[in-house]
């Protein structure tokens, strides 16, 4: 019986140095969001109404990059994917790995209808 706490002992173990570095304080962190309040389709960029009222939000450098990583694998045959942009999505939360991106490579997309407070794709591709 020893004999099997041992692995299991040592998985721990190594599971705890993986994480160690990522303390989690249970705090909520403040970061910079960039949004899009419109109504009809994203794509027709039409101003809100009162009937129909949705927001679309973009974040990119570390937020992004924790986002992307915890939403893979790749999508292969997404809209835009190639070599130099990755692409991964999860429900309407959508993220991209841009390597010629001149600011962040990472970004990443969702959106909310506040008319009926339900989540919404937050880009048009």
């Amino acid at each position: 019986m020893k004999k099997h706490l041992v692995p299991l002992a040592v998985t721990s173990a190594l599971f705890s140095l993986a994480f160690a570095g990522n303390v989690w304080d249970g705090m909520y962190r403040s970061y910079k969001v960039s949004y899009l309040t419109y109504s009809n389709d994203l794509d027709e960029k039409q101003p809100p109404t009162r009937a129909d009222y949705k927001m679309a939000f973009m974040v990119e450098g570390k937020m992004a990059k924790e986002m992307f990583d915890s939403i893979g694998p790749d999508l292969k045959d997404a809209c835009g994917a190639s070599a130099r942009l990755r692409i991964r999505d999860k429900g309407d939360v959508e993220c991209t790995y841009d390597k010629d991106s001149p600011s962040s490579p990472y970004t990443c997309r969702f959106g909310l209808n506040l008319a009926t407070g339900k989540s919404i794709p937050g880009s048009t591709c």
